[in-house]
């Protein structure tokens, strides 16, 4: 029987290092640090020089799927500590103004709609976020924080009993990319 392997390289950038503890990927570059335990998955790591290694010997379709997934999550936590990434959100309303504070690990949102109760949206990790006008911008190191910590956001303003054609104020996602 024929030995098949599946792999998935990923070049490690001048200024980043990777480190490996069994299957815990470590990456840590100019703007900071990300950590994911990839031991769920049925893949082997390895670092060859400046290079990361992901790989499945005789791989049923699971596995094959598993390489280039976690070879992408391995590449986006090197962009991440090398360039960050960035979302934002824009305010939309037509009668009441939104409200939007920062306090601590939490997005307070008031008078939305005219609710007297503030809506609240929780934000992940070591994100950043603040308010620019009518922007919201989400800004980290770890791009499943800031994606979650932005819809978080956009979640927390869902319109709920009410014609979704006629009530369109919210906070919306319209801008997803890297801090440069």
């Amino acid at each position: 029987m024929a030995l098949t392997v599946v792999e998935s390289v990923v070049d490690v950038p001048d200024g980043v290092e990777v480190s490996l503890e069994g299957k815990r990927v470590k990456v840590s570059g100019p703007r900071g640090v990300v950590e994911k335990d990839f031991a769920h998955a049925g893949v082997e790591l390895a670092l060859d020089g400046g290079r990361v290694r992901v790989w499945a010997q005789n791989p049923k379709k699971r596995e094959r799927a598993l390489v280039k997934t976690i070879a992408s999550h391995i590449g986006n936590m090197i962009k991440g500590v090398t360039r960050g990434f960035r979302y934002k959100l824009k305010i939309v309303y037509v009668h009441f103004p939104i409200n939007v504070q920062i306090v601590g690990d939490r997005v307070i949102i008031q008078n939305f709609l005219g609710e007297r109760r503030p809506r609240e949206a929780r934000i992940v990790g070591d994100t950043k976020v603040y308010v620019q006008g009518e922007d919201v911008i989400v800004e980290g190191v770890d791009i499943e924080a800031v994606a979650q910590t932005a819809a978080n956001i956009q979640q927390a303003t869902r319109i709920r009993r009410k014609d979704l054609r006629k009530f369109l104020d919210g906070i919306y996602v319209y801008e997803k990319g890297e801090m440069g």
